[in-house]
């Protein structure tokens, strides 16, 4: 389906016309995805008041001339008294492409994390469905202005008009060569050859598939007989038709790609048998997704331990809306998640099982299917804008009952979900951070349930100090597995002390001597491993050996990565690409070294080191095709890979029976960061990394290296006892007023001058002082100031944690933001507010 709605530069006659028009009785706030800070109204023309309904999409136009496709929050009478409202231009939808209950989602998005129901829009919808106008250049047949009148681009314009009849923008700037084509299109316009129209397409396309037919006077079987066996010539369509007929009674039905492929032939035989009136060809329409039966295989075999704890899960979700399942790494808690979204499937009732990235679904997407088939459906980036468009339909409809996805599937437009799912619940990937909205799918999705009645279980062996603390509050229910699935026992934690090594190797191992031994002892009994390293590339930075130069990115404060594969320095903030440095820019030297590693040269050195082994490396520069992380675990799985080296991908939610080891190369590396999380992010990811080892067979062992041997949370890893260790982290949480004691909101001032960036962010400081003095720290510089060319200035705001004063907190920053941008000097100071950052 296409719409197109135009209207030509010189007027508004349509926009008159309606106008002239009874007064409307009917108006509609409608959201449309830009930034505005308010919801605007516009009217409805009498004729589509039995048309319009809440949640469907609308054509409106904003300002002169754009027009977006929008969605309608409320229908009602009341008539805006500040502006004259607009009608609106085009319905699009005969049903609403938004719930009611989404649209309350929405609106506490917005309104929690400071950012618009526009931009929450953005983040929600599927491509398809988010339309806005596009200049089109129309020619002028009637026109008389003669060749000569013309400069070299209006001619060259001029004469692709006549041919083509219209171009868009992006044709224009490409034709000309140049970005800046405004000018050149504004003489046309002026000179009669050309007008300007904004069109807005539907970009979504059904997938076809021709289908082959038999002819309905051959479906007789006597008359196919008959033909058959007074078949004389064409002996390759004779053959063809046999092919047909046989994949026909097998199969049931006939694509006209795969009769071809089975049979041989060329398409032109098949074309022969079509003009005979023996076949028939017909395009139909298809499904894009993956068609599986609709069968609930529920075989588990629960442990005792997982039997009192469903039971126990069940119980705790009838008393509490949020549910927190404490299990141990290897414990079976996606066993539990299947049950009980099994029960709800039986009921009718409708799931969302979201994880913190794509990179955890491939074994779990075949967990699932395994045993709930065709009800599953998956929802992520790496699908195409139209494979998601048909998911969102199938989910509106109540098709599909169960979706696995990551956070953007919060925004599915369920009509019956009863049960949320939130699996690796501490994970940081939950949060997003740019652009806007600036939300965290765990706490959307307690507060989505609440308006769907649902039911939340969050789910984690390393829970987030927030959960867990809700739940020793009595807030949330809290179930524990402290057991592994068949008895087995968690790893073995070997720390070795690079302290103790030799001073000539100390800063330059990799993998000290004894890891290599345990590495060696576990290949040697056929057990596989995997090596963690929390950073990617083959060297964090170059250094120059004489003056100690490093290079770094032009746009943002930040060394460049070195890559092996591209052989070129990266930028892992603005995605730069620069040559190799050969020369220092500071001193002229040629002597560089490379400081610190990355997965590349892990995976190159243990390549080296285990030449009987095959080493595979996970990472996103490994992995960046649509199955290339599935083909890569499945290798693994097969043990056609024995060693494993990446980054936080090995460490989230993977089950693998035969990995023997984890090695832990660069645990400083996952300690020393500047933020009062440090503590609970190390804790969480070695803990998480170790879980991958022993989960079948004998009992796994994990290998870390590190300096920091007095580190506080050693112990506690060592034991594997996490409530001692939130025991004494969220004391000190507790001493230096840190969630879950306070709510965090982060302002950051960015501008292109670090100074105008520092003198806003300290205006900004200032208006709020007056009222949040003791719970504001800054201006200050983050640990990256510059990204992007624009440098950034830091505000910290630690609030108790009551709603009323948080709200006002909100406004008052709002308010704070606008006085400042007022100020010539900061107008052009972009803030951006971050509730409870992570």
């Amino acid at each position: 389906m296409t719409t197109t709605i135009g209207m030509h530069n010189n007027g508004n006659h349509s926009n008159q016309l309606l106008f002239q028009q009874e007064k409307p009785s009917l108006f509609a706030d409608v959201i449309v995805p830009i930034y505005l800070p308010k919801i605007l109204t516009w009217s409805i023309p009498a004729e589509w008041n039995n048309r319009v309904q809440q949640g469907s999409r609308v054509i409106v136009q904003v300002g002169k001339s754009k027009r977006y496709a929008g969605i309608i929050k409320r229908l009602h009478t009341d008539v805006p008294g500040l502006y004259e409202t607009k009608p609106i231009l085009e319905v699009l939808d005969e049903a609403p492409v938004v719930m009611p209950e989404q649209l309350r989602l929405w609106e506490w998005i917005a309104q929690y994390y400071c950012s618009t129901e526009g931009e929450v829009m953005m983040a929600a919808l599927p491509a398809h469905l988010k339309l806005s106008s596009e200049s089109v250049i129309q020619y002028n047949d009637g026109h008389t202005v003669s060749i000569q009148e013309l400069s070299d681009k209006e001619y060259i314009l001029t004469e692709a008009l006549e041919i083509k009849q219209q171009l868009n923008l992006g044709e224009i700037q490409s034709l000309l060569d140049s970005n800046n084509v405004y000018p050149v299109v504004k003489k046309l316009v002026e000179k009669g050859i050309a007008t300007v129209w904004e069109s807005i397409q539907e970009t979504y396309k059904e997938k076809t598939e021709t289908y082959v037919l038999l002819a309905p006077v051959y479906r007789n079987e006597a008359a196919l007989e008959k033909l058959i066996n007074e078949w004389q010539k064409a002996p390759k369509q004779m053959d063809l038709l046999l092919s047909f007929l046989h994949y026909d009674r097998t199969e049931g039905q006939v694509t006209k790609a795969a009769l071809l492929k089975k049979s041989g032939v060329t398409p032109s035989v098949l074309d022969g048998l079509v003009s005979k009136g023996v076949l028939l060809l017909e395009k139909r329409s298809v499904d894009r997704l993956p068609q599986v039966a609709k069968e609930l295989n529920i075989d588990i075999q629960f442990s005792a331990a997982q039997q009192t704890a469903l039971r126990q899960l069940k119980e705790s979700m009838q008393q509490h809306a949020v549910t927190l399942l404490h299990g141990v790494t290897g414990s079976g808690k996606t066993q539990l998640y299947i049950q009980l979204m099994a029960e709800a499937i039986q009921r009718g009732e409708q799931c969302l099982y979201l994880l913190p990235e794509i990179a955890l679904t491939s074994q779990i997407v075949r967990k699932l299917r395994q045993h709930l088939g065709g009800y599953v459906g998956i929802y992520h980036s790496k699908f195409n804008a139209n494979e998601r468009l048909e998911l969102w339909n199938k989910v509106k409809s109540g098709e599909i009952q169960v979706v696995l996805g990551a956070r953007s599937a919060l925004f599915l437009p369920f009509s019956n979900l009863k049960l949320m799912v939130v699996d690796e619940e501490h994970d940081t990937s939950f949060k997003q951070n740019d652009p806007p909205p600036r939300y965290h799918a765990r706490d959307a999705a307690i507060f989505y349930a609440s308006v769907c009645n649902a039911k939340v279980l969050l789910g984690s062996a390393t829970p987030s100090l927030e959960s867990y603390h809700n739940c020793l509050q009595h807030k949330y229910g809290l179930v524990t597995l402290t057991e592994r699935y068949g008895d087995l026992q968690l790893p073995d934690i070997e720390i070795i002390d690079l302290k103790q090594l030799p001073e000539s190797r100390k800063q330059k191992v990799i993998l000290s001597e004894l890891m290599k031994e345990r590495i060696n002892q576990t290949l040697q009994q056929n057990k596989q491993v995997i090596v963690f390293q929390n950073r990617r590339g083959y060297a964090p930075y170059q250094l120059c050996g004489t003056c100690g130069w490093i290079p770094k990115c032009d746009q943002c404060d930040v060394s460049l990565t070195y890559h092996k594969s591209t052989q070129k320095l990266h930028c892992h903030y603005c995605g730069t690409t620069y040559p190799l440095a050969k020369t220092c820019g500071a001193c002229g030297s040629q002597d560089f070294r490379q400081k610190n590693f990355g997965t590349e040269q892990l995976e190159e050195l243990l390549d080296q080191t285990f030449e009987q082994a095959v080493v595979a490396r996970m990472d996103t520069d490994s992995v960046r095709g649509k199955h290339s992380h599935e083909n890569l675990i499945r290798q693994f799985e097969d043990q056609r890979i024995q060693i494993l080296a990446g980054t936080q991908m090995v460490v989230k939610g993977l089950d693998f029976d035969h990995v023997g080891l984890v090695c832990i190369p660069d645990a400083d590396g996952i300690m020393r960061f500047a933020d009062f999380r440090a503590a609970e992010r190390a804790f969480q990811l070695i803990e998480q990394v170790s879980g991958r080892a022993g989960r079948k067979g004998e009992k796994g062992k994990v290998v870390v290296q590190l300096f920091d041997t007095a580190n506080p949370i050693i112990p506690f890893l060592q034991q594997h006892d996490f409530p001692a260790f939130y025991q004494y982290e969220v004391a000190q949480r507790q001493l230096f007023f840190y969630p879950p004691f306070s709510r965090l909101i982060l302002l950051q001032c960015k501008h292109k001058e670090q100074t105008t960036s520092w003198m806003a962010c300290d205006a900004l400081g200032a208006w709020l002082r007056t009222k949040y003095d003791k719970y504001i720290s800054g201006p200050a510089e983050p640990p990256i100031n510059r990204i992007r060319n624009e440098y950034i200035t830091e505000l910290l705001l630690k609030l108790p944690r009551n709603a009323a004063f948080l709200e006002q907190a909100k406004a008052d920053i709002k308010t704070a933001i606008v006085e400042m941008q007022h100020q010539d000097a900061f107008k052009r100071v972009r803030v951006s507010i971050d509730v409870d950052p992570q």
